[in-house]
């Protein structure tokens, strides 16, 4: 069953195979769902599967973004709380009308790969600008290793929470998930 992280060759290869890992984990959070439990809400937490794919969407698009543009990028402008949840950057009704589970999940593959390339090219020793955010108080330039690093943090503490809103919807498990989005049946002979 496809549920570790694939073998790495180098430190630059673990940081991006690891940042992607992460986000294809969150995407096979939402296989098999239909629009309704894509929308809904299973938890004490106001988000929705379908809100946090979007908000993983755009964390990893910009972190794309910021890694090809360093070191050369300016700081990115400052932005209010009610800026950030209007661009759904927080938003728990960040959810498209016109999203499906399926179009979420080839997205997030799809950003998990743009990623992992972003920081296979990057000068992980190039130091970039800091958004100017309480949640990054104190520091002003980061290393792109450490950046890097910080992906992989935020994205797996994402996939986490994603499998606390999946089994609050339906009962499924990680372990499960991932056998059939890759087609296998579950339980796997000998559990």
């Amino acid at each position: 069953m496809p549920f570790l992280t694939a073998e790495t060759t180098d430190e630059r290869d673990s940081l991006a195979t690891f940042s992607q890992q992460q986000i294809d984990q969150v995407a096979t959070a939402l296989h098999g769902l239909d629009r309704e439990q894509l929308a809904q809400a299973p938890s004490a937490s106001a988000m929705s599967l379908g809100a946090l794919a979007r908000h993983v969407l755009l964390i990893a698009s910009g972190a794309e973004q910021a890694i090809n543009a360093a070191p050369d990028a300016p700081a990115p402008p400052d932005r209010s709380e009610d800026q950030l949840m209007a661009e759904g950057t927080i938003a728990p009704e960040a959810l498209r009308a016109e999203d499906t589970a399926e179009m979420l999940i080839a997205q997030l593959h799809r950003a998990g790969e743009q990623l992992a390339a972003a920081i296979r090219a990057a000068d992980l020793d190039a130091l970039a600008p800091v958004p100017d955010q309480p949640w990054f108080e104190g520091r002003t330039r980061w290393t792109l290793r450490w950046y890097a690093l910080h992906q992989i943090e935020e994205h797996a503490r994402h996939a986490g929470h994603a499998d606390i809103l999946r089994e609050s919807i339906d009962g499924k498990g990680a372990y499960e998930l991932n056998a059939l989005a890759a087609g296998q049946e579950w339980p796997p002979e000998g559990w």
